[in-house]
């Protein structure tokens, strides 16, 4: 059960989305490399917990498997603190539509925080992923070459659908990762949080949708590991259509349904400090808000 009713989770989603544009840049970018690195991590343990597992013995197990392991990126986004785009398109447009800021804060937050994610991105998928064997080569043997071979088949899967299909695929996933970050908030319990991001964020990834984020691993780690016919041209298509969806997802279908729903007639007022999802700050750059 929650610990909040969903008026007080609107509140403090748009006081949340509020103070993630009151830090100075350099704050908010290593905040965001941060969260890119943690999703690189459920990436790569995903990739690691479903390799070497046959389609055709397991079938769709192997998704499934990816899916649960993957809620460890997200679980350490909202739980050690830090700021991941996908979350941030529904909390700041929501602070955003409730009049606490502009859309130029709006437009800064979202381009420093993709900036910094891709960065956390990058560094995992080389330095960790690929320099470390982890993820290995064509010719390299045992489960260097298992997880070799899956991540070769997720990024084929990443790069060759048709443009409306990756779209969609973003929408649907960051429709899915917002209800994840939305009732995060309605847990005041470190468990009660973990709970709710694991079946959205699970079931997201076991049907393929798309995450920016994610993909600036998985696409580049395929890239770094040599996988054939995978080129940063498609890696920037593919960043563009997924991107454009999870913004689409997240505005659309969360921030503004649960604006209209709770917040357009809703006197602003602020939380008490027991439904802040975050300990207040002693002055203005304060640590990274959660996403």
């Amino acid at each position: 059960m929650t610990a909040r009713e969903p008026q007080e989770m609107a509140q403090i989603a748009a006081e949340t989305g509020a103070k993630k544009t009151h830090r100075s840049w350099d704050r908010v970018l290593v905040s965001a490399f941060l969260a890119g690195a943690y999703i690189s991590f459920g990436a790569l343990v995903a990739i690691t917990v479903s390799s070497g597992l046959d389609p055709d013995i397991w079938g769709t197990m192997p998704t499934l498997l990816m899916g649960t392991a993957f809620t460890l990126g997200l679980v350490l986004v909202l739980i050690a603190g830090s700021d991941l785009a996908t979350g941030n398109m529904m909390l700041v447009p929501l602070s955003a539509m409730r009049g606490k800021i502009d859309l130029g804060d709006v437009v800064k937050n979202l381009t420093l925080v993709l900036l910094g994610n891709l960065i956390g991105a990058l560094f995992v998928a080389f330095f960790l992923a690929v320099q470390t064997d982890v993820i290995g080569g064509a010719g390299s043997e045992g489960s260097a070459l298992l997880t070799y071979e899956r991540l070769a088949s997720i990024a084929d899967g990443k790069i060759h659908h048709s443009a409306w299909e990756t779209f969609l695929r973003g929408v649907g996933c960051n429709w899915l990762v917002c209800l994840a970050v939305w009732m995060s908030l309605g847990a005041t319990s470190v468990s009660g949080k973990i709970l709710a991001v694991f079946f959205p964020v699970m079931a997201f990834v076991a049907m393929g949708f798309d995450h920016v984020v994610a993909n600036m691993f998985f696409v580049p780690a395929a890239i770094f590991a040599g996988v054939p016919d995978v080129s940063w041209g498609d890696a920037v298509v593919n960043w563009l259509l997924a991107g454009s969806g999870n913004l689409v997802g997240a505005v659309v279908f969360v921030a503004t349904s649960y604006w209209y729903l709770f917040l357009k007639d809703a006197p602003d007022k602020a939380s008490p400090d027991k439904a802040s999802p975050e300990k207040p700050a002693a002055a203005k750059g304060e640590p990274a808000e959660r996403a």
